[in-house]
């Protein structure tokens, strides 16, 4: 009986784990997210990486309002950048952007528009969930306190 209780608690442990992974959700569709929240977790983003799963995403996560700007500098694969507000509301949309392995690299700004949180999602996923301006953000979990 010892055996099977401890079984059944290691399971709702390890369900309650996956459960509490971060994620966000946009549009009706939810994504799990690596969070970036310091500087060189945002500069470095996802850089080098040959693929993504197809409902994983990076969320970048910044303590200010501001004008942002994303490069793909040694990103691997193209992406859509969503600007956000601090509200989480979609205020721009950079979809599409192309891998960039040498200088000069194409800079993909939220086009003067302040933005707190920015998301990548692989290409092509913002024009299949129809995502307009203004659309929420959703965001679940906590991210780690930046360094």
């Amino acid at each position: 009986m010892k055996k099977i209780f401890a079984a059944a608690l290691l399971v709702a442990a390890v369900s309650a784990h996956a459960t509490d992974a971060p994620s966000v959700t946009l549009h009706g569709a939810t994504f799990s997210t690596e969070f970036a929240t310091n500087d060189a977790q945002r500069e470095h983003g996802l850089m080098d990486r040959a693929q993504m799963d197809a409902q994983h995403s990076m969320l970048f996560i910044f303590p200010d309002d501001a004008p942002r700007a994303f490069w793909m500098k040694n990103t691997l694969i193209p992406l859509d950048i969503l600007y956000f507000d601090k509200d989480r509301k979609l205020v721009a949309m950079q979809l599409n952007a192309q891998p960039c392995k040498a200088d000069p690299c194409a800079i993909y700004p939220s086009g003067g528009l302040p933005a707190r949180y920015v998301l990548e999602l692989n290409a092509g996923v913002a024009g299949k969930l129809g995502l307009k301006l203004q659309d929420e953000l959703a965001i679940k979990g906590t991210p780690a306190p930046a360094q």
